[in-house]
């Protein structure tokens, strides 16, 4: 097999390559340009995507439906937004890459095993908690090798300067564990990504705007102090997916005082989390000192999403990648959760206008034909109103989200400025030191 280049240049994306859609000459010459907006200065921004992820399938009642990133492209290319940065179609990560992360065994496991073969693993799938949530589809490695791939293809466009912000909306599965699929995530394609920015930045800073708490990501890197993980999420221990990010988790070892979790209600409303994602992401960043930040853009947040329970409209979970992209590091945009595809693809193809520095209109673009514009639909709109139904009641009261912010003062506190760092050309076995901080923490616990 001939060697591929790390990355392959869409020439003008939609017209030729492994693109979403192809468009003619007529429709190119109508797609109207998104407005660069005045008086800011424009930042390097590259969106990593390949087409291929979009096509597989995790079954027909599954909620996950990766053709969300179909609908996301489309809107990306109608608004001319692909006009604003550079697009790459990424090849898929190999499984050496995987392994920066992963065991052996799992990753062998997902090789192997198929539909049709599945029962000859039977005895293996609980190891690796396959099962409802994370079934066995046709094609899952290949779907795994493809998100991660663009992931890690993006960290790499970081490093070398290429790009200011990288864009993957295929990836941000954080549930994900070193030896075990988990919450629809089989590959931590966030955690190589972050493998490979702490070659050369000292530290990092992770954030978490999913609905779901960023446990994949936290486990990973509990006993370091050179990545900061910070997750806003909906919590309740017994009855909400992971049942963990409680503010008294908090790492250990190393990383104690460098897991900060911000646990919330439902129902919590647009003014409400701008103004505590704000009053927390700041003084995280002014203390930590981050050299680059990964910031996961999950939909689920949003209100009326099928598995979600907040309120959140998309200007409200787009200030929130604006206000992070205002301190001007190095900024890696991944998707995650969201699972009504329409309000997905609405929310980050906003999202890559705010990196991109472009207005976009809320009417959607008359280049966004049939049949992909009829899931729109009534409104056919940008920015319908997703958190003023009432569906979920804010539980939020304002007490709670001030001792929730108190908490996370108090963990900023003990650190006394960013850690200072001995650079290593590759990082740790953090997995492995993670799993002795917790076996201790365990057996203390049970004295």
């Amino acid at each position: 097999m001939p060697n591929m280049p790390i990355v392959q240049t869409y020439d003008t994306w939609g017209i030729s390559g492994n693109s979403t859609i192809a468009l003619d000459a007529k429709t190119m010459s109508q797609i109207p340009v998104a407005q660069r907006i005045a008086g800011r200065q424009h930042k390097k921004v590259s969106y990593h995507h390949n087409a291929q992820a979009e096509n597989h399938h995790f079954g027909t009642t599954h909620p996950m439906k990766p053709w969300r990133l179909t609908l996301t492209n489309q809107l990306v290319l109608g608004y001319g937004l692909h006009n604003h940065m550079d697009v790459y179609a990424t090849r898929p990560a190999t499984e050496d890459e995987l392994h920066g992360f992963h065991s052996s065994d799992y990753l062998n496991f997902l090789q192997r095993v198929t539909p049709e073969n599945a029962d000859e693993y039977i005895n293996e799938l609980p190891k690796f908690n396959i099962g409802d949530d994370c079934p066995i589809f046709s094609g899952i490695w290949d779907f795994c090798t493809l998100y991660a791939g663009a992931s890690l293809d993006a960290a790499k466009k970081l490093l070398n300067g290429q790009s200011d912000i990288a864009i993957n909306w295929s990836g941000g599965l954080h549930h994900a564990k070193k030896s075990e699929a988990s919450g629809f995530c089989y590959i931590n394609d966030i955690v190589l990504a972050i493998l490979q920015l702490l070659r050369h930045h000292p530290r990092v800073l992770y954030i978490d705007i999913d609905v779901h708490h960023g446990d994949g990501v936290e486990q990973a890197f509990f006993s370091t102090d050179r990545v900061m993980t910070l997750s806003f999420h909906k919590y309740d221990k017994d009855n909400f997916f992971p049942g963990t990010g409680a503010s008294e988790d908090i790492g250990g070892g190393a990383g104690k005082h460098y897991s900060l979790n911000v646990p919330l209600k439902d129902g919590i409303d647009d003014d409400n989390y701008i103004r505590l994602f704000r009053s927390i992401v700041e003084p995280v960043i002014t203390t930590y000192h981050p050299s680059s930040i990964v910031l996961q853009c999950g939909a689920d947040s949003l209100g009326c999403d099928r598995l979600g329970c907040f309120n959140l409209n998309i200007k409200a979970h787009g200030e929130c990648v604006d206000f992070v992209k205002s301190f001007g590091l190095p900024l890696l945009l991944l998707g995650g959760g969201g699972y009504t595809p329409r309000n997905v693809s609405r929310l980050w193809c906003y999202e890559t206008s705010i990196a991109t520095d472009t207005t976009i209109g809320d009417e959607l673009p008359p280049q966004l034909a049939d049949p992909y514009r009829e899931f729109f639909g009534p409104d056919f709109a940008l920015h319908p109103r997703l958190g003023g139904e009432g569906r979920f009641d804010n539980k939020n009261h304002k007490r709670h989200l001030e001792n929730v912010r108190q908490k996370i003062m108090e963990q900023l506190r003990y650190l006394n400025g960013a850690p200072s760092v001995q650079m290593q050309e590759v990082p740790p076995d953090l997995p492995g030191l993670q799993s002795e901080i917790i076996n201790g923490i365990r057996d203390r616990d049970a004295a």
